[in-house]
C-alpha cells in the first residue's frame, strides 16, 4: 500500500512539474491564428523576415516604431534549432534586400546585415528543453547614428 501511494504521489509531482515549466515556456506569446500572428509581427518589423513559426517575446522586447523603419531589440522564440535558424538569415536576408556584413557560426551564433541606411544584428542562442528551440535576437538601429564617445576626465 505504502509503495503504491509513493508511486502515485511521484507521478503526481512530476505532471505538476511538467505543468508548470508549460507555463514558464509560454510567456506572452501572441494569440490567433499562424497567418494572424504573421501579419502582425510582418507590421511590426516590415521588411525583415522570421523563420516559419517564430513568435515576438512582447516583454523581452522593445521596438520603437514600426515597419521598415523601427529600432530597438526585439526576443524572438523559434521553433527550429539554431543551426536552421542561422541558415535561414543566411538565406533569406539577402533575398529581402539586405547585405550581409559578417556572420560567426557558433555556440552563440552573430550577424549582422545592413540595408539603406539601416543596420540589423542578429543573435542566435540554443533554446531550453521545455521552450523554444532557439531564441533569436534582432537589434535593429540607423547605420550611422550620431555616436559620441564619452571624454575622458584628467
Amino acid at each position: 500500500m505504502m509503495n503504491c501511494l509513493f508511486t502515485h504521489k511521484s507521478k503526481f509531482l512530476a505532471l505538476i512539474a511538467a505543468l508548470l515549466l508549460g507555463a514558464c515556456a509560454m510567456g506572452d506569446s501572441p494569440t490567433g491564428s499562424q497567418d494572424e500572428i504573421n501579419q502582425i509581427q510582418s507590421q511590426l518589423l516590415g521588411d525583415m523576415p522570421l523563420p516559419t513559426g517564430a513568435k515576438i517575446m512582447g516583454s523581452d522586447s522593445l521596438i520603437i516604431g514600426r515597419g521598415d523603419g523601427w529600432v530597438g531589440r526585439v526576443n524572438i522564440s523559434a521553433l527550429q534549432g539554431a543551426t536552421d535558424v542561422y541558415a535561414f538569415f543566411q538565406s533569406e536576408y539577402p533575398k529581402a534586400g539586405w547585405t550581409t556584413v559578417t556572420a560567426t557560426k557558433a555556440k552563440t551564433s552573430f550577424l549582422v546585415f545592413t540595408k539603406g541606411d539601416r543596420t540589423c544584428a542578429v543573435e542566435i542562442n540554443e533554446g531550453s528543453l521545455a521552450g523554444p528551440k532557439s531564441i533569436i535576437t534582432i537589434t535593429s538601429s540607423p547605420k550611422n547614428a550620431n555616436v559620441i564617445a564619452p571624454t575622458r576626465k584628467p
